[in-house]
């Protein structure tokens, strides 16, 4: 059992079952055993490896579209560039190293990071070396100024509420303990406007999950794109308006039961990208990642960085690429959703 395990058993034991939002919000980011308070989860060594620690093409190739993004808007300065839960920092390295040849560009951009855990704060400053960045643990906090902002594999991680249908009515999945363990239930029905007025006439049988943090943070990102333009980029897995049990645990790259061992796991669900979707923003609707990656030129990238490389390090390369665009892989299950200021053109490769 792990000590997070034992402390939600005694919490729940005291005062009943939680919420499986409050439990993935336990897990993640508790702050003695929180998974993202407490490790660098990423890599080989980690639990899982992201597009960005698999080829720098990935991180380039979203910040030049980002870059042209910025010039189509007029250029303006200050600008936010900003990033949801930035990893180890390597995007936003990519994105920097790749822009630094569009004029103007690094001196608008004040770099923000969304970043909670002090473990993976130090990793980002260390990979960002001289480059002037600010922390934030809040969108709320964003600059009040045009935002670019990415989001790579962020909003999967954001814990849900889930919710079943039976003939009584929905009901909200909780997290309770049975014969001395965690163990799902259920709650007694609850109003079905908790569930949202697209599933409320779903049939018994459904499962439906709902990210309210998500919907919130899309509203300050939707402010300041309305109010001051900019764009969003945001990479994940998910679809539109999905639908299902979704929730998985990740660990030592292997899937395990999200109840196992919670603190020292990953734990994701799918992402509902419709709900990312403020009213009055314009967005692109869903693109495949390889889809995506392509039309911005990846294939061109690929091959010139293949002229430098032999033997081994050719063979990773070529892999990297195949891993990132191919629909076997990753091309197909990770979608790209491009939000953007009204009155302006998406960004390239979402047109």
């Amino acid at each position: 059992m792990t000590p997070l395990a034992d402390l939600l058993i005694r919490r729940v034991q005291a005062t009943g079952p939680v919420t499986l939002a409050d439990f993935m919000a336990d897990c993640l980011m508790h702050p003695q055993h929180g998974y993202y308070s407490t490790r660098d989860p990423f890599g080989r060594a980690g639990d899982f490896t992201t597009a960005p620690e698999i080829s720098q093409m990935f991180g380039e190739l979203l910040g030049l579209c980002l870059a042209q993004a910025w010039l189509d808007q007029g250029s303006p300065a200050p600008i936010t560039l900003a990033e949801l839960g930035p990893g180890r920092g390597t995007l936003m390295a990519d994105v920097l190293r790749a822009t630094s040849g569009v004029p103007g560009f690094h001196a608008a951009a004040q770099v923000v990071l969304l970043e909670a855990s002090p473990t993976l704060r130090a990793v980002q400053a260390q990979t960002l070396g001289a480059r002037a960045a600010t922390w934030i643990t809040t969108v709320a906090d964003l600059p009040d100024q045009p935002l670019f902002v990415l989001a790579n594999e962020f909003f999967d991680a954001l814990p849900i509420h889930q919710f079943q249908r039976d003939d009584s009515g929905w009901r909200q999945r909780m997290v309770g303990v049975q014969d001395g363990s965690l163990a799902f239930g259920l709650s007694d029905p609850v109003p079905a406007l908790m569930v949202g007025k697209a599933f409320v006439n779903d049939p018994p049988g459904t499962v439906v999950e709902v990210c309210p943090l998500a919907r919130g943070i899309m509203d300050q990102i939707a402010h300041r794109l309305g109010n001051f333009g900019g764009a969003a980029l945001i990479v994940d897995y998910g679809g539109w308006r999905s639908k299902g049990d979704t929730l998985q645990a990740l660990r030592g790259h292997a899937p395990e039961h999200p109840l196992a061992n919670p603190g020292q796991a990953d734990l994701t669900a799918h992402v509902d990208f419709e709900a990312l979707c403020p009213p009055g923003i314009p967005h692109s609707g869903l693109t495949d990642q390889g889809k995506l990656l392509k039309r911005l030129g990846i294939d061109a990238r690929a091959a010139k960085l293949a002229t430098k490389l032999t033997g081994a390090a050719l063979e990773s390369h070529l892999a990297a690429h195949r891993r990132l665009t191919d629909p076997e892989e990753m091309g197909t299950l990770f979608k790209a959703l491009a939000l953007h200021a009204p009155g302006t053109p998406p960004p390239p490769g979402f047109d």
